[in-house]
């Protein structure tokens, strides 16, 4: 029997990955799809492609990945971003269907990622949960954060899809402000999804 597949998703900013560490907390493996794309930079055939992809400016002297040239580059090119994502996203989800495997014997399994829904990662998830902040807390946070202007941050926000959007799409969402109940919401969705 394969173990349940829980997507969880929400804008820059909003907080998923506290989200994702109380789930942890309860014993739930996470997956998080970011950090697994990020970690292929590492790979110097991966690295080829991404410089034949986007040119010998993405890469620093050193001979590693400029993730922030990258950025630049793909979130003002939405050709350049489709190229690269069409290079990450498979190898992202067979890394994820792995994980599945190796933890088969858990109840579910998370799979976190900001872009769940703008590229149907949502259709392969049993369940998605959407960690929802109002997008006045979530530039604040990221002005601290990434130490950047609220027009780039805004600029890659409209990128992805709105968050009330992706709430109302969702089986459950969590409303991460501050002072709210964040750990009984969890465990809320946890007893649900363990059922």
């Amino acid at each position: 029997m394969k173990c349940l597949r829980v997507g969880v998703t929400g804008g820059m900013g909003c907080g998923k990955s506290t989200v994702v560490a109380e789930f942890q907390r309860l014993g739930v493996p996470a997956f998080v799809a970011d950090r697994v794309g990020g970690s292929y930079y590492a790979d110097p055939a991966f690295l080829a492609q991404v410089r034949d992809l986007l040119g010998d400016e993405v890469i620093l002297p050193t001979g590693e990945a400029d993730k922030q040239a990258i950025a630049r580059r793909v979130f003002a090119d939405p050709e350049a971003m489709q190229a690269l994502n069409a290079l990450v996203h498979p190898r992202v989800m067979e890394d994820f269907d792995a994980f599945c495997h190796q933890h088969a014997d858990a109840p579910y399994v998370l799979f976190e990622s900001a872009i769940l829904y703008d590229y149907g990662f949502d259709r392969l998830m049993d369940r998605v949960v959407c960690v929802y902040l109002s997008l006045e807390e979530r530039l604040a946070r990221l002005r601290l954060r990434d130490q950047t202007n609220t027009a780039t941050l805004m600029a890659r926000i409209d990128r992805q899809l709105p968050a009330e959007v992706a709430m109302q799409r969702a089986d459950y969402v969590v409303l991460n402000y501050e002072g709210n109940p964040r750990q009984r919401q969890v465990a809320y969705i946890d007893k649900q999804l363990r059922q």
